[in-house]
């Protein structure tokens, strides 16, 4: 797996990437410190007419199901993950994490007279309704390969079920924002996205990713070097590579918006603690949400790349989480993993 140290392309004709990821660290550049023992303490709108059951042909709205776990039907193969109730549940409690680890903020790129913003990726559409009540004046358009979302938003939030990977409806210089987030490693080819993405987007306006870096790092040695998460990540990373997908394109992501395009493009980058271990009250409360949300994916996340892209059958899939899920609990071990947030903005015209 790549180390997330890995030098980026100095300031360049306006553009700014931060040389070391690590060195932009926003919780300290200093290691996290450990706490002493093992404390783990720690009005909306509906339209029936506009709902996205009534604007869906039954074949996008079916579902595929495949060793016990249900996955989109529409582009079927595209996305190699569950939809289902405990994975909407499991990305929901990330939104949670994210937003905690993020002081609050649901982005970072400096927005202005927000009218038209598109959420790449949707999922359960939690952030667009969070948008919707932050930016009540703002349009909010969420996309996803899995009708999921919730009916009952606020009446400026809309989903549509829809493959970004596939060319983009909107015209030219329409959104004012982009987000997304956990994307970059699910993409198969995120140049041509950002290329739809600056097309749609208004001179000004700015594109935000928020993405983990799948790879665990340990700052007081207390990390074997065989730690079985890291090695998981690395099945998950050669079943992803099948599907022409890369689980650390987020390194590449900064460079790939300034190819793009993209002027003031910003890395923040922020360790996220694996479990309860830190002594910072928020950190530690992060760490919980970390853990868990690895913890309630393991299965989901590993039998699409695992089975289907490496041959393993769900059982081998099983015992070997066995392990992991051992080493995942391990309390002595202080791990964590760092959380991107890269943002760019179309030139002004």
């Amino acid at each position: 797996m790549s180390s997330p140290t890995k030098d980026k392309t100095p300031e360049q004709g306006g553009t700014h990437i931060a040389a070391s990821p690590a060195s932009q660290l926003e919780h300290g550049e200093d290691a996290i410190e450990a706490a002493d023992g093992d404390d783990e303490d720690a009005g909306y709108y509906t339209d029936e007419a506009s709902s996205i059951s009534t604007s869906l042909s039954s074949s996008v709205r079916d579902f595929a199901f495949e060793n016990g776990r249900r996955y989109h039907k529409f582009r079927e193969g595209a996305y190699q993950f569950p939809n289902d109730e405990p994975e909407q549940a499991r990305e929901d409690m990330k939104h949670a994490m994210i937003v905690n680890i993020c002081d609050g903020r649901l982005h970072y790129a400096p927005l202005e007279n927000l009218q038209q913003v598109l959420d790449l990726g949707t999922g359960t559409g939690i952030w667009c309704i969070d948008m919707g009540d932050e930016y009540p004046s703002a349009s909010i358009l969420g996309i996803d390969l899995s009708p999921i979302q919730p009916n009952w938003v606020p009446p400026n939030v809309k989903f549509m079920v829809d493959d970004f990977e596939s060319p983009w409806l909107q015209g030219e210089n329409h959104f004012d924002f982009i987000h997304a987030r956990a994307i970059a490693p699910i993409t198969k080819d995120l140049p041509k996205v950002l290329s739809e993405a600056y097309r749609t987007i208004k001179p000004g306006g700015w594109i935000e990713f928020q993405e983990q870096q799948f790879h665990a790092l340990c700052d007081d040695g207390t990390m074997p070097e065989n730690y079985l998460l890291n090695e998981w990540w690395e099945h998950l990373g050669k079943g992803l590579e099948v599907f022409g997908r890369d689980l650390a394109a987020v390194l590449k992501t900064a460079q790939h918006l300034t190819d793009a395009g993209f002027i003031n493009v910003e890395e923040r980058v922020v360790k996220l603690p694996i479990g309860p271990w830190a002594k910072d009250k928020k950190l530690r409360t992060v760490g919980l949400y970390s853990r868990a949300s690895i913890e309630d994916g393991l299965e989901g996340l590993s039998l699409g790349p695992m089975a289907r892209g490496l041959g393993w059958s769900p059982d081998e899939v099983r015992v070997y989480l066995v392990g992991v899920r051992k080493a995942l609990m391990d309390r002595s071990i202080h791990s964590y993993m760092t959380f991107h947030v890269i943002y760019g903005q179309k030139p002004p015209s």
